[in-house]
């Protein structure tokens, strides 16, 4: 190893340490040592280096090694070089940065909710899929596509979102989306440009869609929501020119009642205003039918938004929009500047997943096993915690319970967590105040044994806050 230093005053360590063993190119390791001096502070700006001859006759290089480095450095702007054949240093040391954020630790036992079971994702069907994709794929489908997606996907998702959801898709009404995150920023954005001032959400609704609605320069209001889910009077009364809801499976658990699904689109046509349908997990009912799509009711009021997140996996960050003539055309064009499309491979094997029903024959793999982690969940807070009321529990991958009113909702998920239990409180989904706390229990992730085990943290837990408070 031959080090070289380039004055008496650097004393914090050898200025070039070259590996006369490495493959790498000496210039190529004198142009990283003197870049790195650099950003390390052990050359200071307006420093100067030892000229070509005599640091190529330090190291024992040729002279054009040398001269190769200072270039190419120069070109960079790390060095100058000056009349008189002296070279200097042109840059400053580099800041420190930041410490990376500390990752979250990850709950011994996760009851969060919107987490599906992604350890039984269907790696033999969906690879079958891929390889009837690169087999039998035509070649300019893996070129650039219009914003819209590739026509197998929008076609394969209108036929089985028509007969499983109960919508009225055309193809060319579908717009493929990476996910219910971005399908939710494209259309904000496309309302806003058309008019849109004030956006409503139910109120509480998931939190992550109000900063979105909320960047693009909306107002966003709260509308409050009950067992029979939005309060369509209280949408009627408000500015709101476009509303957000989960009417088949809202965050508290309700579902929209017939007569308000009937009111909320009568609200849309009379206003000429949208509807944006999350149909995030509705392919998952236990107790009952299930609720077909809003965007049947009213296809040119309604935009229906879904995605692969919850039925397959969230890693594969598919989502689907259908909207109405009026705006599919906007849609797109927001989706092709956003990314220039989502991966045209994924996108292929999902259409074969869903024509061929591998898709089909997925969820009734797992609606039977949600349903019976559904089933211990409520078993155990039944015989563990029968204070707490479980509500939303026909449907979905989650359930909430209301607390009782001498219970603070944040110190029982930070007294899980503090116990290795991964929960969520309704109060971050809120908008207005509320007197009464609540969580949200996610049971898809976890199999009956770690649930049950779970809800004895949580008894724990509770236990320890009234103890703490003085409430026991």
């Amino acid at each position: 190893m031959t080090e070289i230093r380039t004055s008496p005053s650097a004393t914090s360590g050898p200025l070039v340490s070259l590996d006369p063993d490495s493959s790498t190119a000496k210039h190529v390791q004198l142009e990283a040592a003197i870049r790195d001096a650099i950003r390390g502070g052990r050359l200071l700006r307006g420093q100067q280096l030892p000229s070509t001859r005599q640091f190529a006759a330090d190291l024992g290089l040729s002279r054009g090694v040398v001269v190769e480095a200072y270039q190419q450095l120069t070109a960079e702007g790390y060095l100058t070089s000056r009349g008189g054949g002296y070279t200097t240093v042109a840059a400053d040391r580099a800041p420190p940065s930041p410490a990376p954020p500390t990752p979250r630790a990850l709950p011994r036992i996760d009851l969060l909710y919107g987490r599906p079971d992604v350890s039984r994702f269907p790696r033999a069907a969906w690879l079958r899929s891929m390889r009837t994709v690169l087999t039998k794929a035509p070649h300019d489908r893996f070129s650039y596509l219009e914003g819209y997606g590739a026509p197998e996907l929008r076609s394969a998702l209108a036929n089985y979102l028509n007969r499983v959801r109960g919508t009225w898709a055309p193809a060319d009404n579908v717009v493929v989306t990476s996910g219910f995150a971005q399908a939710w920023s494209l259309i904000v954005r496309v309302l806003a440009a058309a008019g849109v001032r004030t956006f409503a959400v139910e109120d509480p609704s998931f939190e992550d869609v109000r900063p979105i609605a909320a960047g693009a320069g909306l107002t966003v209001v709260g509308i409050g929501v009950d067992d029979e889910g939005i309060d369509v009077r209280a949408l009627v009364a408000s500015a709101a020119d476009a509303v957000l809801v989960t009417p088949s499976h809202q965050l508290t658990g309700a579902v929209l009642s017939a007569p308000r699904r009937a009111a909320l689109v009568r609200w849309a046509q009379q206003r000429n205003a949208i509807i944006v349908e999350d149909d995030y997990d509705s392919e998952y009912r236990y107790d009952q039918v299930a609720i077909g799509s809003l965007q049947g009711l009213a296809p040119d009021q309604v935009v229906y938004a879904g995605s692969a997140s919850k039925t397959l996996a969230p890693g594969l960050r598919l989502g689907w929009l259908i909207a109405p003539n009026r705006l599919v055309g906007a849609v797109a064009a927001a989706k092709l500047d956003a990314d220039r499309g989502s991966p045209v491979i994924d996108q292929l094997a999902f259409a074969d997943f869903l024509e061929t029903g591998a898709f089909d024959r997925h969820l009734r793999t797992m609606r039977p096993l949600y349903h019976a982690r559904r089933d211990a969940l409520l078993a155990a807070l039944a015989a563990r915690l029968p204070e707490l009321r479980p509500v939303g529990i026909s449907a979905g991958l989650h359930l909430m319970v209301w607390l009782p009113t001498d219970l603070d909702e944040q110190a029982v998920v930070t007294e899980a967590a503090r116990r290795g239990l991964g929960i969520n409180g309704l109060a971050p989904h809120r908008i207005a105040a509320a007197d009464r706390g609540a969580l949200i229990l996610g049971f898809a992730k976890e199999n009956e044994r770690a649930i049950a085990d779970g809800v004895d943290v949580l008894a724990a837990a509770i236990n320890e806050v009234r103890r703490t408070r003085g409430t026991e």
